[in-house]
């Protein structure tokens, strides 16, 4: 097994423990994830008003209102396939600019 090149910290404070956080982290332990990719409990990531809220890194990806669902199109579509699942990124981080 390869090193892990890829962490997706999960929130477990409180306002994420609220809204399904830890089931949330239980799905994406028990995903099949690529070998570069850990999983990690997370303080807060300070984005309590859009929990409950991954971030994935190097990469800073941040993803928001998650539920259970959302775990299996983030393993499948983003850290296997490399596709960012963009109705879930946070909107005042991955801001998009039209010009």
């Amino acid at each position: 097994m390869s090193e892990p090149q890829r962490q997706v910290f999960v929130c477990q404070n409180c306002t994420c423990l609220s809204r399904q956080a830890d089931e949330i982290l239980a799905t994406f332990e028990t995903a099949d994830l690529p070998d570069d990719v850990e999983i990690v409990p997370s303080g807060c990531l300070g984005q309590c008003n859009m929990g409950a809220n991954a971030r994935i890194v190097p990469e800073e990806t941040w993803y928001c209102r998650l539920t259970p669902e959302d775990v299996e199109q983030i393993v499948e579509q983003h850290l296997k396939g490399g596709e960012r699942v963009q109705e879930k990124l946070h909107p005042r981080i991955h801001m998009q600019f039209s010009l």
